[in-house]
């Protein structure tokens, strides 16, 4: 048996919020210590300071590629390491019609989704790759949404597809370096961004129907347990969803 790394160095973004948020405390709650990355700096200051001296708030803006290296060093300077990345910040719009998409909409959401979880992970290679013991983990936060889209969600959907190719690929250019690269895809968790699961989400036939949710802390538990496995083992994939949601079935 390999022991699991204790009190390991995890950077989390998208951690104001939602499955961050929730995973932040989780992984704190687990003995991790916490860098929480995100856009709004209050969000981020008030989770820190209800975890304590174990966490670091670092306003991030994954579009911006000297934030995230930023971030990255200022990880390193405070903690000297990082042992995981949860690769979670990521927008969504309305529903809109594909032929309705703007160009401005299409590339905010691909610049975010897709580009910014690039740079973060590109930023968490370089300091795996350099620290020693060398090595760590990567976790994308990918969606049901990459395997099945909803309807009127091209933009979204098509982010979502090219994070399992990301996370391919760096599954392979990590081996090499003892990195290990898995994703998660979330099927509505009870979240700001799912909250019309509850109202009603737009079906595939036009209609409009409520749909189940589940608990964001045991999207949490999943990270977490993604996390804390030895780099020897790997989750290359894990769908974590509300048990009764429409995706396995038609309709």
């Amino acid at each position: 048996m390999h022991a699991r790394r204790v009190n390991g160095v995890a950077v989390i973004t998208g951690a104001g919020s939602g499955i961050g948020r929730a995973s932040a405390l989780g992984l704190s709650q687990a003995g991790w210590r916490v860098v929480l990355a995100g856009r709004r700096p209050e969000p981020l200051a008030d989770l820190a300071s209800s975890i304590g001296k174990s966490a670091l708030a670092r306003p991030t803006d994954v579009a911006d590629s000297a934030s995230v290296d930023g971030l990255f060093a200022e990880t390193v300077e405070r903690f000297g390491r990082v042992d995981l990345l949860f690769n979670n910040a990521g927008l969504s719009l309305p529903a809109t019609r594909l032929d309705s998409l703007s160009d401005e909409d299409w590339d905010r959401l691909v610049e975010v989704n897709l580009s910014g979880a690039f740079r973060c992970l590109r930023a968490a290679f370089r300091v795996m790759r350099d620290q020693s013991p060398q090595g760590g983990r990567i976790i994308n936060n990918g969606s049901i949404s990459a395997h099945a889209p909803r309807l009127h969600s091209a933009a979204y959907t098509a982010t979502k597809h090219a994070i399992t190719g990301l996370t391919r690929s760096a599954s392979l250019d990590g081996r090499e370096l003892n990195i290990a690269c898995g994703q998660i895809d979330i099927g509505n968790a009870a979240t700001d961004m799912a909250s019309g699961a509850v109202d009603g989400m737009l079906q595939a036939d036009g209609s409009i129907r409520a749909e189940p949710v589940m608990n964001v802390d045991d999207v949490a538990r999943a990270v977490v347990h993604m996390a804390e496995l030895p780099l020897e083992a790997n989750v290359q994939f894990m769908t974590i969803m509300a048990t009764t949601m429409p995706f396995v079935g038609r309709g």
